[in-house]
């Protein structure tokens, strides 16, 4: 059960890694200028590593010279100073592989895929495709979770056969799905939380890190509460993910604009419209309001026991 090939360190796969904004302008195409201020920024908040295409699955909306493109700037702009994963999901596997052996090429230090798309992700298709991109390259490799399938002893047991598998990106809301993953996997893999309203939860489950949308906004406070809810102080994790899940439930019909309006006024960086077929609707909220909802999220950050 064991993998085959340890070319890398896998210590670097953990804590508090955003999914990153992809910006674009009108049309769509990438601005590279506010690719940079959201990377140099990230990197200053002190965010644990960095995750490309990944974010609210706006990466698939991107052709792959566009994902390419994407992936070879971000790469060159971050210059090594933190890990990166590239997501590298594809409706085909073939071009999954040629996205991760690019990811290789221009220096990525690991590679995520979701599970085949729009097919019905089975678990024989699931390992099929996972297999394939894995053997593109020898970076370690965190897949998701296989769709809707349930995690058994047996496809635990065939994914961890899969050369640079490392662990996976858990986008299941369900603990007891995480902790079953982990005692399954003997405690081997790096497990990443990919539901954001799960940042400490996810944490009691064995996982190591969290890859979400919403530490673009507060990557240093989402970093801050985690580790102290680790270190014991349950009080501060209560009362900040009350405050993370309220904020999310509200955002969630309107997340787009809500990013792209909140990263402008709190880092003047503008991450654009989605892509189509996703929506822009208008903003129930001013300005104020907006700045207020993210402020209270950093309010947290150097709290020791902040009232519930």
């Amino acid at each position: 059960m064991k993998n085959t090939m340890i070319n890398h360190d896998n210590s670097i796969f953990g804590g508090v890694w955003p999914a990153m904004f992809s910006p674009v302008d009108a049309d769509g195409k990438l601005v590279p200028g506010e690719l940079e201020k959201l990377i140099e920024m990230l990197i200053a908040e002190g965010v644990d590593g960095l995750y490309l295409l990944g974010s609210t699955g706006q990466g698939f909306l991107f052709n792959e010279q566009q994902r390419k493109e994407i992936a070879a700037l971000a790469l060159e702009i971050n210059n090594k100073r933190l890990p990166v994963m590239v997501q590298v999901g594809a409706l085909s596997t073939d071009e999954s592989v040629r996205l991760a052996k690019h990811a290789a090429q221009h220096g990525a230090d690991g590679i995520s895929s979701v599970g085949p798309i729009y097919y019905a992700a089975s678990a024989a298709m699931g390992i099929a495709h996972y297999t394939k991109i894995a053997g593109a390259t020898d970076l370690p490799f965190f897949p998701y979770q296989i769709g809707n399938a349930i995690m058994n002893d047996e496809m635990v047991k065939q994914l961890m056969q899969i050369p640079n598998i490392r662990g996976l990106k858990l986008t299941t809301a369900n603990l007891l799905d995480i902790s079953s993953i982990y005692h399954k996997s003997v405690g081997t893999w790096k497990l990443f939380s990919g539901a954001d309203e799960l940042l400490c939860q996810a944490a009691m489950c064995g996982t190591a890190g969290a890859i979400g949308t919403t530490y673009n906004l507060a990557g240093s406070t989402c970093k801050y509460v985690r580790q102290e809810f680790l270190n014991g102080n349950v009080t501060l994790g209560i009362a900040f993910m009350l405050y993370l899940q309220n904020l999310i439930e509200k955002i969630i019909p309107v997340i787009w604009p809500f990013f792209n309006r909140a990263m402008q006024l709190k880092y003047g960086i503008t991450i654009g419209d989605p892509k189509a077929p996703l929506l822009a609707p208008a903003l129930p909220w001013s300005d104020d309001e907006i700045l207020a909802m993210v402020n209270g999220l950093d309010d947290f950050k150097n709290k020791v026991k902040p009232n519930l």
